[in-house]
């Protein structure tokens, strides 16, 4: 997945579940594809921050 640029060629669920994992662990996405892409770390709920 990793190799492709934009959305890699993936079924729809499986992305979704790659990105619930990913906010589940801290990660916010922001930005949009197109303009400013990127990622926050955040405590994840549920856990004390480090």
């Amino acid at each position: 997945m990793e190799q492709h640029d934009g959305v890699p060629p993936s079924r729809s669920s499986t992305l979704m579940d790659i990105r619930a994992a990913l906010e589940a662990a801290g990660i916010e996405f922001v930005g949009t594809p197109e303009d400013g892409p990127g990622i926050r770390l955040r405590t994840p709920q549920g856990r004390p921050p480090a």
